[in-house]
């Protein structure tokens, strides 16, 4: 049922805002005598207050300057209002049950009327389609909307609509890429266009350092820490590329040594070296093998497998595992034997 909306003569507003001004008086308490809205007097106190209202009888209680500037400032709401229900639905080339989501997402924020005016809905039609359970499309709509947010954030975002539409159907969905294309533009989905680089290999390789390839593909070891062969490789993550190094034991075969890194450099070469040699004890004749790459050249790990370098890195654990050896570094190879 609707309200009707009651009604006062100026001379009541006058008198009420003249007996707020009294001593000793609220306005709570006028307003509640008179069954006036205590916001409605405490209203009309400020603007008296502020001179737009006229209290002197036989004259209108508005000027007609005040009147004209609250309907200018009632105008400039109402548009500022549409535009930007304007801006944020851009809608206006869909359908109603469209429309009507974009106004039920949104009743917090603008008037509901309002929306529906702008939009070109009838607001009767759209409580009526909040009353309404969902149809079977739609309730689809739903579950492939689910599944296409798991196939974009398992591609970490890296998905369009082909790739997300080739996932739907190994899963044994029947849609069209055309549904795909249309439910990942209404979830504000887009992929990032990210151009992954590989790293480049840079450093240089001096034709001194190589040695003869020791190892001559015989890949089989008769005893543990004999033959050791080693490598590096990169991997893709969230926060950009994962470099890794590691040392396998031929004869288990194990990793031994290993060690990560977010910069290609020899130190993340050594480190896994020197991991596998504290953790294997104390080998008596061993070849560690690994290819020709720019940390294969070893700067920093060679410091530490010079006779002596070695020494002074394992001191600790025990002062007799001293090393006398002999060390070639090429292609990737370094022979050892200890004296």
């Amino acid at each position: 049922m609707r309200r009707t909306r009651r009604s006062f003569t100026d001379e009541l507003k006058r008198e009420a805002v003249k007996l707020c001004k009294q001593p000793g008086a609220t306005v709570t308490h006028i307003a509640r005598d008179l069954g006036i809205q205590t916001s409605v007097l405490r209203r009309r106190v400020t603007q008296e207050c502020g001179g737009v209202l006229d209290l002197r009888p036989n004259r209108p209680l508005r000027s007609e300057a005040a009147t004209e500037v609250e309907w200018l400032q009632r105008e400039l709401r109402r548009v500022t209002t549409e535009r930007d229900i304007q801006k944020s639905a851009r809608l206006l080339c869909q359908g109603p049950a469209v429309k009507y989501g974009f106004i039920a997402r949104h009743r917090s924020v603008w008037p509901t009327r309002t929306m529906c005016r702008v939009l070109a809905v009838s607001h009767s039609g759209f409580y009526e389609w909040m009353g309404r359970a969902p149809s079977q499309r739609s309730q689809d709509d739903a579950r492939l909307t689910r599944l296409i947010r798991e196939s974009f954030e398992l591609s970490d975002r890296t998905y369009g609509s082909p790739r997300v539409w080739h996932d739907l159907r190994a899963l044994g969905e029947g849609c069209g890429m055309n549904r795909v294309i249309r439910l990942i533009h209404l979830s504000e989905l887009q992929a990032r266009h990210v151009r992954r680089r590989l790293p480049g290999d840079t450093g240089s390789r001096l034709e001194n350092r190589f040695a003869p390839n020791h190892l001559q593909r015989d890949f089989e070891a008769s005893g543990p820490n004999q033959k050791w062969v080693a490598d590096f490789t990169y991997i893709w993550t969230a926060e950009g590329w994962l470099y890794a190094a590691a040392v396998m034991d031929l004869y288990s075969p194990r990793i031994v040594g290993w060690s990560m890194s977010d910069t290609m450099q020899a130190k993340m070469v050594s480190d896994a070296l020197l991991m596998a040699l504290w953790r294997r004890g104390k080998p008596s004749s061993l070849m560690h093998h690994s290819d020709q790459g720019s940390q294969g050249g070893f700067n920093r790990s060679l410091q530490h497998l010079q006779p002596g370098g070695v020494y002074g890195a394992t001191r600790g654990m025990d002062d007799a595992f001293n090393w006398q050896r002999s060390i070639a570094i090429s292609r990737g190879s370094i022979a050892s034997a200890r004296g």
